[in-house]
């Protein structure tokens, strides 16, 4: 892959917001100069994960993860360097300058030939070979706005019109077939195939694009529409940019709409989320022909505390509810299950019954645990035995609340409902919670389970500051947001004051940075020129000290801070200064005179510093 200019890079750096691009993957809530949210990188409960709009930079505080745009997206979606930059590139209007088109990177192929194919099904929906499709959508209650919104196409009953298209524009037989677009003509031993070795997967079928949350078309779903055609819905196979238990549909048009509406709305099908949209909730997904995966519910949490089941009220849809608590509820979210009529799906009910009844149903959802306890219940609950099985089939799901307080109350509910002691249902649930993590335990041993992208550095704990440790991280703060300070007698100063470590490397390196004139456009240093020159561990002190807001606020002047914070040093140099000599003078072989000598040079200096006169040993 050819070099990407410095400048091209710069250009995408200036242009990207990089609060937008995290914010689609991270419910990001102001908090000062930053915005913070729950670490995409490991777990966590409190929040500890900054974005900072001012420098365009991310860190954790938890986990020392951080950097640019270009870097979250390498660890988030675990890219290279140059995909990363053509991804931004193509989101930002900046154009990277391309070798051949061999360059480019396996995923940039497929979603171009995701999106040549999108194009090839939107014309052929407006098409008179799409009159069938249109006629069945219509039928449907899909109106010219869903078509348009949703970009629903049609792919033609055809074998060869797709692989042609794809052709044509550029795409390679072995990229549609990547992409899951083609499927790969068999030939029978020493049968020559006749031309082209592929054909279209998705014909003759009404077909909706599956987008990722930054609207890139990572697969498509296809329904059909003729009689007897089977199966009646078939998607394009999982691809290196296709993932079923990530991938989540009309997840990029729903993150406004959940982040208004504070809830996200899962349902079951592609006609079932576009009906939510047409009844005015626009914060619904749909999985993609699979159930509720620990990877969906990863994606919901990191932009929602609540999620509301819409599945349809028959045995399956109640089996479906239970099957999605067991895999949500870990992920901390809150679970409402919205029960559909027996027969109706969220479009049948829509076209029946008005959006009006649609919203209520949603609106009034109970928790979906108080449905599965009373179905449990329904089921029998009349002899001991019953109900020692109601209690140990609903058990681990309570098990499974993190809020100590939730998991307490449904124990109780769970013994009132069944008519059970509710100490021996909270014992039992007590069980239930161990089992569960001792599982977690063998599966994270076995290394079945990880929360850390592969890129990400060691994860390290939040060790709390000591003085010493703030005084620095602020002379680091002051340096880096004024650097016109670091002049050569605050270089000496800092070089003859600051203890050696990591710190004083960052900070003679600031130094460097100013006097080179290595500075942004705010006039502070330039972190992505230093990065380098940097370690991982020296990278995260710098960018924890960028995004923090520690002496911003200070109504002191940054000339003030930094005399103030030499002195501090100052003094903790004679303090350690005047130990040492008082340890020496009780060796009986010292030499008495010389100690004394400095003891009365520390005692003027002592003097000189409570009056405010410099001393003239540690200035120039």
């Amino acid at each position: 892959m050819g070099r990407i200019p410095e400048e091209t890079i710069q250009a995408i750096r200036d242009r990207i917001d990089i609060v937008a691009l995290i914010g689609r993957y991270v419910d990001l809530k102001k908090a000062g100069r930053n915005h913070k949210g729950r670490c995409p990188f490991h777990e966590e409960k409190t929040p500890s994960f900054n974005v900072n709009p001012d420098r365009q930079i991310f860190h954790c505080f938890g986990c020392q993860v951080g950097g640019n745009a270009m870097k979250f997206l390498m660890l988030y979606e675990n890219l290279s360097f140059p995909e990363a930059v053509r991804t931004l590139a193509g989101e930002c209007g900046v154009e990277v300058p391309e070798t051949n088109s061999g360059d480019r990177g396996v995923s940039e192929q497929l979603f171009s030939a995701n999106q040549h194919a999108q194009s090839f099904h939107r014309r052929e929906l407006s098409a008179a070979g799409g009159s069938g499709a249109l006629a069945y959508l219509r039928d449907r209650g899909i109106d010219d706005e869903a078509i348009e919104t949703f970009g629903i196409g049609y792919a033609p009953d055809s074998w060869d019109e797709l692989a042609g298209e794809l052709k044509r524009a550029g795409v390679s037989e072995q990229h549609g077939i990547e992409s899951g677009l083609l499927i790969e003509r068999e030939s029978k031993p020493g049968q020559k195939s006749g031309g082209r070795n592929s054909y279209a997967r998705l014909r003759g079928r009404v077909v909706f694009p599956i987008r990722d949350v930054r609207d890139r078309i990572v697969g498509f779903g296809g329904r059909a529409i003729s009689p007897g055609q089977e199966p009646k819905y078939l998607n394009t196979p999982e691809s290196p940019v296709f993932q079923k238990r990530n991938a989540l549909y009309g997840f990029p048009s729903a993150l406004e709409g959940i982040r208004k509406s504070g809830r996200a709305i899962v349902c079951e099908g592609y006609f079932d989320r576009i009906a939510l949209a047409r009844a005015g909730m626009t914060e619904g997904v749909a999985t993609c022909g699979t159930a509720l995966t620990e990877g969906h519910a990863r994606e919901l949490s990191r932009r929602t505390s609540e999620i509301v089941l819409l599945f349809d009220g028959d045995t399956a849809g109640q089996n479906a509810v239970e099957k999605a608590l067991h895999t949500v509820l870990p992920a901390g979210l809150r679970v409402r299950a919205a029960m559909l009529p027996a027969g109706d799906d969220p479009d049948s009910f829509l076209n029946s019954q008005g959006p009006d009844a649609l919203r209520k149903l949603v609106d009034q959802a109970p928790d979906a645990i108080e449905i599965v306890i009373q179905n449990a219940v329904k089921r029998g609950c009349s002899t001991p035995a019953q109900k020692a099985a109601v209690v140990s089939h609903v058990s681990p799901m309570i098990a499974l609340f993190a809020n100590p307080v939730e998991r307490i109350e449904y124990a109780r509910r769970l013994a009132m409902v069944s008519g059970t002691d509710a100490a021996a249902v909270e014992s039992v649930v007590r069980t239930s919670q161990s089992q569960s993590r001792d599982r977690e335990r063998r599966m994270n041993a076995r290394g079945e389970r990880t929360n850390t992208p592969a890129q990400a550095p060691r994860l390290v704990e939040n060790k709390s500051e000591g003085r010493e440790e703030q005084h620095l991280h602020l002379l680091t703060k002051l340096a880096y947001l004024h650097p016109t300070l670091l002049d050569d007698a605050a270089r000496n100063r800092i070089d003859d004051l600051v203890p050696m470590g990591s710190w004083k490397a960052i900070l003679m390196l600031l130094i460097d940075a100013a006097q080179d004139g290595q500075l942004d456009d705010s006039g502070a240093i330039d972190l992505e020129l230093l990065e380098d020159r940097l370690d991982s561990e020296a990278s995260a002190r710098l960018r924890s000290v960028a995004v923090d807001d520690l002496g911003e606020d200070s109504e002191s002047s940054p000339v003030r801070m930094l005399e103030d914070l030499l002195g501090w040093f100052a003094k903790r140099r004679r303090s350690a200064d005047e130990d040492l000599v008082t340890q020496q003078l009780r060796d009986p072989n010292a030499d008495v005179d010389d100690l004394l000598a400095r003891k009365q040079k520390q005692l003027e200096e002592k003097r000189r510093a409570a009056l405010g006169v410099p001393n003239p040993t540690t200035q120039s």
